[in-house]
């Protein structure tokens, strides 16, 4: 059971931040505009600032 929740521990953020960037490339694929641009742009835009924010991060001593 420990294995199991070190797992889910480790890879939850990676898995939500893929599964939102398909969402966001899936939605700017498909939309015609409107609402669909506007999601398209949140759900592609929040993987990469939490990339430059963990990037840009100074590492702990």
């Amino acid at each position: 059971m420990k294995q199991h929740q070190s797992f889910w521990r480790m890879w939850r953020w990676p898995i939500v931040l893929g599964l939102l960037t398909t969402f966001g490339l899936i939605s700017a694929l498909f939309s015609d505009g409107g609402l669909g641009d506007i999601l398209a742009w949140f759900a592609l835009g929040i993987p990469v600032v939490v990339c430059g924010w963990y990037g840009w991060r100074r590492p702990s001593r």
